[in-house]
């Protein structure tokens, strides 16, 4: 009979990264609780200091138990303002301590999830982990700190007379419901207009990235109408909130005014009959306002929870979403061949595979040309050959490993990769050739001679030092693709895949392209290019066909272009390569 494995019981709780983190953090937290009580026993001083003045000092008209009942409260207090100062450092640290835990994995996931679902609104998890942070360590958990500690002041009330105590129990008890109410009537508006501000913010952001678009074509109007209908209903739902909880704050507000009232109209109630002093009644009244305050704060941190809140699930899901990686021992270099096994790749936001169970092998220092129609998988193939789209089914091999053994940091050096919508990054030209790393000038100029753009730089105003701005916008197109190309070679990578790399350049831009891959064939480089247009197949040893996800040939460059490209469209350099259905294949 076959073992099954046991099941977690229901009631055994999965530890998250963040309660993980948060663990690590306790110490600070617990430091703050503790020195919160101190402080709130201190808060005694003041209302102490008045009851012994009331009723020792104006009675006895003694100047030295003045002296010295004040020279304790200041000292008292100074203790108190060190205590605070105190506190306030070990929560500044600990929300170093807790961003210090989060902050790679969570930068790290927001990049992963921008792989998979790049219309998610994935930036915002940098915004939730401050939100989460600020909330952790700043006043927020002050008040949640110091409420726990009003029923001590509640309980002096009591000591000092029972119907005093009752007046502030009952006063605590209405404003904790006025906070309950409040929490319960806006939840679910912030949560919504929460939501919707993201997706709003994540409209903004992608039509920014189409600005030129957007002016040339007159666009802009109809993209601003479609942004304030969701603006206005983020607004909308900010307003509603707002008015509900202005409504609890103003009760609260002119509640505890009554209530100061009523303590006091009660102290002299039982004044007037002698059953308390004047300076009890004075007491009374400092106590119940040290023991509402922390509560009536708490009803205006109800926002700032709710809001912290929201981005602990958000980060909670991004985590478990985008599970860290696995400590894996380190592979060797590897020698560039590449075996693809029954892929299927599902491209992200989509349900229908780009490619459907692909089979492919690339010997070391192959170089392979794709063709094939419009939306055939040639650039599905090229981000499944990086790893950029993992495959649902089947595995892609590089030396006989599977490539989601290796970990990204240790297998992007080994490749190189020039997608067909080139992205250059805000730095220098030499920053960008060399990925951002440490700068090696050698190997900087290297990879731009391979890349036939040695020349083209120098002629930059700062040559490799020239700062390109956002997106490369201070270069051409032609000059972005040729930059990205030496990035793609540097440190000569065992695979370069080009998707399209001569789309933006101009003859001698294809003639320097031809001249690197010749370079890295003789290298002993594996080449994956794609391409529409037949002048670099002439660079290529083989050709691969794609149709609909699949494989349609796959063989010498010659015999494959025989058979799959007019040779009118051949004889052209310029127009695209046609391929054409060949029956029973």
């Amino acid at each position: 009979m076959a073992l099954v494995p046991k099941a977690k019981p229901q009631s055994q709780k999965v530890v998250t990264e963040l309660q993980e983190a948060l663990k690590k953090a306790r110490g600070g937290f617990v430091s703050t609780m503790a020195f919160s009580f101190f402080i709130n026993l201190l808060l005694f001083v003041s209302p102490l200091y008045m009851l012994q003045v009331y009723d020792r000092v104006l009675t006895s008209r003694s100047n030295s138990t003045l002296v010295v009942l004040t020279l304790a409260a200041v000292g008292a207090l100074i203790v108190l303002g060190l205590i605070e100062a105190v506190r306030s450092r070990i929560l500044v640290r600990t929300g170093a301590l807790i961003d210090t835990e989060l902050n790679t994995r969570v930068f790290s996931s927001v990049f992963q999830q921008a792989v998979r679902r790049p219309a998610a609104g994935y930036t915002q998890a940098l915004r939730d982990l401050d939100t989460l942070r600020e909330f952790l360590t700043g006043s927020g958990l002050i008040v949640f700190c110091d409420a726990p500690w009003a029923p001590l002041f509640i309980a002096l009330g009591f000591v000092l007379h029972p119907l005093l105590g009752l007046v502030s129990l009952f006063g605590a008890i209405v404003v904790f419901a006025l906070a309950i109410v409040n929490n319960l009537g806006t939840r679910g508006l912030l949560k919504d207009a929460g939501t919707v501000s993201m997706h709003a913010n994540n409209y903004v952001s992608s039509s920014l990235r189409n600005a030129e678009v957007l002016e040339a074509m007159g666009m802009m109007s109809n993209i601003q109408r479609r942004w304030s209908e969701r603006h206005d209903a983020v607004i909308g739902l900010q307003a509603k909130a707002s008015d509900r909880a202005s409504a609890v704050m103003a009760a609260s507000k002119s509640f505890r005014m009554g209530l100061q009232v009523a303590i006091l109209g009660t102290g002299a109630y039982l004044a007037i009959h002698s059953e308390i002093s004047p300076g009890t009644m004075i007491a009374a009244s400092i106590i119940m306002g040290r023991a509402l305050q922390p509560v009536e704060m708490a009803v205006g941190q109800w926002k700032g929870l709710v809001a912290a809140r929201g981005a602990y699930e958000r980060l909670t899901d991004l985590l478990a979403n985008n599970a860290a990686g696995k400590d894996t021992m380190t592979l060797p270099r590897p020698e560039g061949r590449v075996s693809l096994q029954q892929v299927v790749i599902v491209p992200p936001g989509s349900s229908v595979p780009a490619l459907r169970g692909v089979t492919l092998d690339i010997a070391p220092g192959e170089v392979l040309g794709v063709i094939g129609p419009s939306a055939a998988g040639k650039s599905t193939l090229a981000r499944a050959l990086v790893g950029v789209w993992p495959p649902v089914q089947g595995i892609v091999r590089l030396d006989g490993n599977d490539l989601r053994h290796w970990k990204s940091e240790e297998i992007g050096p080994h490749l190189g990769y020039l997608p067909q919508d080139v992205e250059l990054f805000d730095g220098s030209v030499a920053e960008n050739i060399a990925r951002f790393g440490d700068i090696d000038p050698d190997k900087v100029i290297a990879a731009a001679r391979k890349a036939g753009v040695h020349d083209m730089v120098q002629k930059l105003p700062e040559g490799y030092d020239t700062k390109i701005g956002v997106g490369g916008q201070a270069l051409s197109g032609g000059q972005r693709q040729r930059i990205a190309l030496a990035r793609a070679v540097y440190n000569d990578p065992v695979l370069v895949v080009l998707d399209e790399p001569n789309a933006s350049l101009d003859a001698d831009g294809e003639a320097a392209l031809m001249v690197a891959i010749d370079g890295m064939r003789a290298a002993g480089q594996t080449v994956v290019v794609i391409t529409h247009k037949p002048t670099l197949l002439n660079a290529v040893d083989t050709v691969l066909v794609l149709k609909g996800g699949l494989v349609e040939m796959k063989g010498p460059r010659a015999d494959v272009l025989s058979k799959f490209a007019r040779p009118r469209a051949v004889a052209s350099q310029d127009a695209p390569v046609q391929i054409t259905a060949t029956p029973g294949i």
